[in-house]
């Protein structure tokens, strides 16, 4: 048997075997998503493959009653976490009424559910990293113990809005977990013309701050480093920059082609560390997981995207008149 790396982190069989599902339904939502847009049924896709270890990972670190996420646009592990259904996500997907994000009006992605402390994202990338610095700040100034997690990829780590937020919450000893989700392309653009440094970790040492880069396929690393970066942050001792390392399984978006700025080899070697299976194969090892709970799992996550796709694409669009809620003032 292989060794049990999740008893030494302090986490039980039962709870792997949680992140295992979660992991695996935020793949079948995704997959479902991608047939749904080929269908002409959902207009748009965003996706989180091949991320799902180091998302799900991470949320699992955190305390879910006290603590903010902000999450970038492929966070469907992390707000599948924090307590989002895949009928939820999937009335998002539809642009339906009771989509709980937007009411319909923004693309998929933009997470926003205030009775599970996901704070609301918006399109021009790492708004959220300041905004997390924001929810930190107060959180500090009402001495309440929480933490803020927010996540960007590594593209985001070169905008403005990242180094500022950097710089005010190393300044002022704020308790914010900055996870940069590093899947090796901004849109187009690999990582070798996006950064001259080695790693984006290498920038916290700017901020005052530790810096750390992590296996993202390997859900059980990423957990001990954003665990470790929540207990820094609510002893008072600052900010945490973790970095995740994996790799976008899909093209960037459904309007993407991604065949004309990677190879297809390329593609195929990065499925051969797919986090489903990798982590699939530890439980098994462990002798967590065997081939009829495997089973088992899979089949209750499928009903779960089933049930969540036949009540989105029946559910009611929101009525016209409703576009303008929220952008004028309402007599």
């Amino acid at each position: 048997m292989a060794e049990n790396r999740h008893k030494e982190l302090g986490l039980s069989d039962e709870k792997v075997l949680e992140i295992y599902e979660t992991m695996l339904l935020a793949r079948r939502i995704d997959e479902r998503m991608w047939l749904l847009n080929r269908a002409g049924k959902i207009p748009f896709v965003i996706s989180c493959q091949g991320q799902e270890a180091a998302q799900v990972g991470a949320a699992f670190a955190l305390d879910k009653e006290k603590d903010y996420v902000l999450p970038y646009y492929r966070d469907m592990g992390v707000v599948l976490t924090f307590g989002m259904t895949a009928k939820e996500l999937m009335l998002s997907g539809f642009a339906k009424a009771e989509d709980p994000n937007s009411g319909g009006r923004q693309m998929p992605g933009h997470f926003g559910q205030k009775k599970n402390n996901i704070v609301t994202g918006s399109s021009p990338v790492t708004t959220q990293v300041p905004h997390a610095v924001g929810v930190a700040l107060g959180g500090k100034l009402e001495g309440k113990d929480l933490v803020t997690f927010v996540t960007f990829g590594e593209g985001s780590s070169n905008q403005g809005d990242f180094h500022e937020g950097a710089n005010f919450a190393g300044v002022h000893k704020l308790p914010v977990i900055f996870m940069c989700e590093n899947n090796k392309y901004a849109i187009s653009v690999p990582i070798e013309k996006q950064l001259a440094c080695e790693n984006v970790s290498d920038r916290a040492i700017g901020y005052g701050m530790p810096g750390i880069t992590v296996d993202g396929n390997d859900p059980l690393e990423v957990y001990k480093a954003v665990k470790e970066a929540a207990d820094r942050g609510r002893r008072g001792e600052g900010p945490t920059l973790v970095e995740t390392i994996s790799y976008r399984l899909t093209p960037h978006s459904s309007d993407d082609d991604d065949r004309s700025y990677r190879a297809p080899d390329e593609v195929a070697e990065a499925k051969t560390k797919d986090p489903i299976i990798t982590f699939g194969a530890y439980l098994k090892e462990t002798g967590v997981m065997d081939d009829a709970l495997e089973k088992e799992i899979n089949d209750r996550v499928m009903k779960l995207v089933n049930e969540a796709t036949d009540y989105a694409e029946n559910a009611p669009y929101a009525e016209p008149e409703s576009a303008l809620k929220h952008v004028y003032a309402e007599q």
